[in-house]
């Protein structure tokens, strides 16, 4: 009887230990499983921000990727110079635009100030490829027969400017107009640090005094 009582009381312990060993790994193994996760789900979040702002850059990258940021200074004939622009010739702004990688917040020099109709316009390049939306800027000389009257969103024209590859000769729709000064300016890419010469064009709006 008394080995019997021993026995179940070995017995008993030995059971006790490994059922307080179970609970115990449970305790440790629970928590590094969901550190785990949670590592897990962070690097997933942090990789999809990184994809999407990749895909971003490579989208605007892509949408002036053909374009000649540099010009000859040649303008169209029959572009009116300003008599008084508010930035003169050899005066120095800074640029307040996107529609280019690079240049908002470089600081430009001003290279030519004309009055004109600006337009931003939607047009199919003629070399093929996506539609370029809401490219900015056309001014009214650069528009195939365009008369002398500004025209108006919505009207369709065709495109004698070659600021982008497929440019010349494509058929567009205008989607803003607004008679202001253009200037063409020259300026260091604040992404590239490449020099930009005779860049056409930037409006009055898209500048400020330089300090």
């Amino acid at each position: 009887m008394m080995k019997n009582k021993k026995f179940l009381s070995w017995a008993f312990t030995l059971i006790t230990a490994l059922v307080l060993s179970a609970c115990g790994g449970t305790d440790d193994t629970e928590p590094a499983s969901e550190e785990k996760a949670e590592t897990e789900t962070n690097e997933g979040t942090e990789n999809q921000h990184t994809e999407t702002d990749t895909n971003q850059e490579e989208e605007n990258s892509d949408s002036h990727g053909h374009m000649n940021h540099s010009s000859s200074g040649e303008v169209p004939e029959g572009l009116a110079t300003a008599e008084n622009p508010t930035y003169p010739v050899g005066s120095e702004a800074v640029m307040n635009a996107d529609h280019m990688p690079g240049m908002d917040g470089a600081v430009a020099t001003i290279d030519g100030a004309f009055d004109t109709t600006v337009y931003s316009v939607t047009y199919t390049p003629t070399t093929g490829g996506e539609q370029v939306e809401d490219h900015k800027w056309v001014i009214h000389e650069e528009l195939e027969n365009a008369g002398d009257e500004p025209l108006q969103p919505g009207d369709e024209v065709v495109l004698k400017a070659d600021h982008m590859e497929g440019m010349n000769g494509a058929e567009a729709v205008i989607d803003s107009a607004e008679q202001t000064t253009v200037y063409m300016v020259s300026y260091t890419d604040t992404k590239t640090g490449d020099e930009v010469t005779n860049h056409k064009w930037v409006t009055e709006g898209e500048l400020s005094p330089a300090e």
